[in-house]
């Protein structure tokens, strides 16, 4: 199953970059849910098949590439705003950003001492990068929304990692990051509707107008 994953693997590299690239909110949550089905059926093809393996990629499945992006759908749709308009750095800039940094990631991950299993495999490069981009997400955007899908992403690059250790993990820890992942995106969803109703806007540098 190594080939299929990599072939997969790779497809996750073009969907980092459409992100970095794009102003269209409603594109970037589509291929956001995308990555996150692709993220499922990975999981479920670099392990045995097994009650374990289907809680897993079942869930990441339902969570990343169902119920968020519809819960992001909606808030869109409340506060009808489609595009992020002035990032904080250009999205040419952070394209080439990120291309630095999936280099990076790629030439790191060769000096890694990883057990033969894992060698050949581009799931440590891949997650490297995946996290890049969800941490240039979070810091180089400014709406919420926006930001909201940089710590999708940003946690889909630790799914990554989390994958090489599924058979190691016991079932109820990654029941509880399936969790955690959930109750941020209801708590994200709450704040973005304060600040929407506050300012009238999603731009998170209106929070610096906020005094004690």
């Amino acid at each position: 199953m190594e080939s299929p994953t990599n072939m997969l693997l790779l497809l996750i590299i073009p969907i980092n970059f459409f992100i970095l690239g794009s102003s269209r909110l409603g594109a970037c949550i589509r291929t956001t849910a995308l990555q996150g089905s692709i993220l499922a059926l990975i999981s479920f093809l670099m392990h045995p098949v097994s009650g374990h393996t289907l809680f897993l990629s079942g869930s990441a499945l339902a969570l990343k590439g169902v119920l968020m992006p519809n819960l992001l759908f909606r808030a869109i749709r409340q506060v009808q705003i489609r595009r992020e308009i002035e990032p904080l750095i250009g999205y040419v800039p952070t394209l080439i950003l990120g291309t630095l940094a999936m280099a990076g990631a790629f030439i790191f991950s060769d000096y890694l001492p990883l057990i033969e299993a894992h060698r050949g495999s581009l799931i440590i490069p891949v997650g490297l990068s995946t996290l890049v981009t969800g941490f240039l997400m979070l810091t180089t955007r400014r709406k919420a929304l926006t930001q909201v899908l940089g710590y999708l992403i940003f946690e889909n690059g630790v799914f990554i990692f989390g994958i090489l250790l599924a058979d190691a993990m016991p079932l109820m820890v990654e029941a509880g990051i399936l969790l955690d992942l959930l109750v941020a995106i209801f708590v994200m969803g709450i704040i973005i509707n304060q600040i929407n109703r506050e300012f009238s806007s999603m731009d998170v540098e209106d929070l610096s107008s906020l005094r004690e």
